[in-house]
């Protein structure tokens, strides 16, 4: 039997701070979320993982475990049975690797530089750069979904699409391989958008967001397409702009991957759903999550999709968009319905998504009148995303603003004012 080695999880426990003890722990709180059992793991069970003892781990395993590092199982270094590792040797056009993406760790460099002038022969360029480009977009991916935001991440998403188009000149490489960079990069830059619209730096998103278009273009890939299109109608939502946030929304959700895979179909749908909240018609919004309650029942948890889009859409963030819809339109206790149901089922490593749905249930409560639970959720924020993340930082003012209109002179506020003062800032 091949013991060989699993680097990229033991990277990736690395990086994150976890031992083999503690990610048994998490493993076994996120089976215990997932099959109402508590799981069996201990830190053998890890070590056996990390020394490539177990390649391939239990189905419920491999999801709980994914839902703690918001990664693929296979970008964890898990190897499917049947399969073998990859290996370095020379690039092959393999017609299979499309669905082996983010195989071998999430810790390899992107060598992108360029040929140097006058070498003897030129360098040929393979699906194992690209491959390597796509670990980089996990880390990317995971990134922002522990922080979110943050202008660190919209730069470094920024510099591995440079990176990526840069290797393009770096040699020489079949049409295939190119169609896969330019898919990259406008990757790397969609995540950029990404960052710059939940950070509010909305000029420059959509700098990001005119790029990312012209090389998806170029790409011809069809889920990168939709992912940068349905930023966009996010980014106008965000904006106030709902006829543009239809108009971009329709764009992606009249391609035909949303055809062809229910689950992008009840993004599409879910995301439509929030724009019509925004745009008051209670009527489209309910309509619109209704189909998309029905499109994501319908789809095949086995099928390939990409790792941005199984790092976080399930069924949790389509509560998390109804709850968007539902506060917009001024449906309170519908909008705390569904803030609650996002929070018991959304997956431990999305930290971000956890701080706004948190948020947004304390302004519902709020609005319902009920001030004491109202401010003790809010309390429940961490620290760190009401300071530096600005999306949540502008909504929690807001709350803040809203609860000393509601009651300027109780003990409530006074206790809002002072975790504000102490709490908030010791951690800037």
């Amino acid at each position: 039997m091949d013991t060989t080695r699993n680097e990229a999880l033991g990277a990736w426990m690395k990086e994150h701070g976890y031992s083999s003890n503690t990610l048994a722990e998490a493993v076994n709180r996120a089976l215990e979320q997932l099959t109402g059992r508590t799981g069996g793991l201990d830190g053998s069970s890890v070590r056996d993982w990390k020394a490539g003892r177990v390649r391939w781990p239990k189905s419920a395993t491999r999801r709980a475990l994914e839902d703690v590092t918001g990664l693929p199982a296979t970008a964890l270094g898990f190897v499917p049975r049947g399969r073998t590792p990859s290996t370095p040797a020379a690039p092959q056009e393999d017609p299979d690797m499309k669905r082996r993406t983010l195989v071998g760790g999430i810790a390899v460099a992107v060598t992108a530089a360029a040929a140097a002038p006058g070498a003897a022969a030129p360098r040929r360029i393979g699906m194992s750069d690209v491959n390597r480009l796509q670990q980089r977009f996990a880390e990317i991916i995971a990134s922002d979904h522990r922080h979110g935001g943050q202008l660190g991440i919209e730069q470094r998403a920024a510099e591995l699409a440079d990176e990526a188009l840069n290797l393009q000149n770096a040699g020489s490489a079949s049409q295939r391989v190119r169609s896969n960079l330019y898919a990259c990069a406008a990757g790397f830059r969609s995540s950029a958008m990404w960052a710059a619209i939940d950070g509010r730096r909305y000029a420059d998103a959509k700098a990001h967001m005119r790029e990312a278009q012209a090389l998806a273009e170029m790409s011809g890939d069809q889920a990168i397409k939709f992912r940068i299109w349905s930023h966009a109608g996010a980014m106008y939502r965000h904006m106030g702009r709902p006829a543009d946030a239809f108009a971009a929304n329709d764009v992606a959700r009249n391609l035909h991957i949303t055809r062809r895979d229910p689950m992008f179909a009840s993004l599409g749908l879910a995301r439509q759903a929030a724009i019509h909240g925004a745009a008051q018609d209670r009527t489209g919004a309910r309509r619109a999550l209704d189909q998309a309650q029905e499109a994501i029942q319908r789809a095949n948890p086995d099928d390939y999709r990409p790792v941005w889009l199984l790092a976080f859409y399930d069924q949790a963030e389509l509560h998390s968009l109804a709850l968007s819809a539902h506060i917009a339109l001024g449906d309170h206790p519908t909008a705390e319905y569904h803030a609650h149901r996002c929070l018991a089922t959304l997956r431990p490593h999305m930290r971000r998504s956890h701080a706004i749905t948190t948020t947004r249930l304390a302004h519902a409560q709020l609005a319902q009148g009920d001030l004491e639970t109202a401010t003790a959720t809010a309390m429940q924020v961490p620290a760190d995303a009401a300071m530096q993340h600005a999306r949540v930082s502008r909504m929690l003012q807001e709350f803040g603003s809203a609860l000393r209109a509601t009651a300027p002179r109780s003990s409530i506020v006074q206790t809002w004012t002072a975790h504000t003062r102490d709490d908030w800032r010791a951690t800037a």
